[in-house]
């Protein structure tokens, strides 16, 4: 029921967004910079912001298994409360992009080319948490793009979302 709910409440979300945004995404997706594997997460911490220069960040011991959740362990990047990760490419190569696990994380400029189980997963936090996702885009998601299983706020703004279920 939480799966179903959050989809759509995502949905929603991107409509809302898209509707009333006042610089709407135009579908330009980057060109990659190059590319970068991990072989476990790579975590932004508290405070830290990760600028990644557009270029493509996979894991190179993960292939995508479809819609079978993993948890943060297979993710591309863990983001602390705090943290901020900005202008980062998630390739193929991966089964959960990237986790916020304790909310008030900042995403900006994150483009998911192929989503796999989820684009990125925001949990934890309390009643007065506020997570932001500024621009970037996901596409060719089976399921939702953003899952938010944890308390507070996630704002959506000028986020391009293509394909998804």
């Amino acid at each position: 029921m939480v799966k179903v709910f959050a989809a759509a409440a995502t949905a929603a979300a991107f409509t809302v967004a898209t509707a009333t945004a006042a610089s709407v995404p135009d579908g330009t997706w980057p060109t990659s910079q190059g590319d970068v594997y991990y072989t476990e997460p790579y975590t932004v911490a508290a405070g830290e912001t990760f600028d990644g220069g557009l270029k493509t960040y996979q894991r190179s011991d993960i292939t995508c298994e479809g819609q079978e959740e993993s948890g943060s362990s297979t993710a591309v990047f863990l983001v602390e409360a705090g943290g901020t990760l900005k202008n980062v490419i998630i390739g193929a190569d991966q089964m959960e992009g990237v986790h916020c696990d304790d909310s008030d994380c900042t995403i900006e400029n994150v483009w998911w080319d192929d989503v796999c189980e989820d684009a990125l997963s925001i949990k934890g936090g309390s009643a007065s948490s506020v997570s932001t996702v500024t621009g970037g885009g996901a596409r060719n998601a089976d399921d939702k793009v953003v899952q938010h299983n944890g308390y507070g706020t996630v704002k959506i703004d000028r986020f391009n979302a293509e394909t998804f279920g």
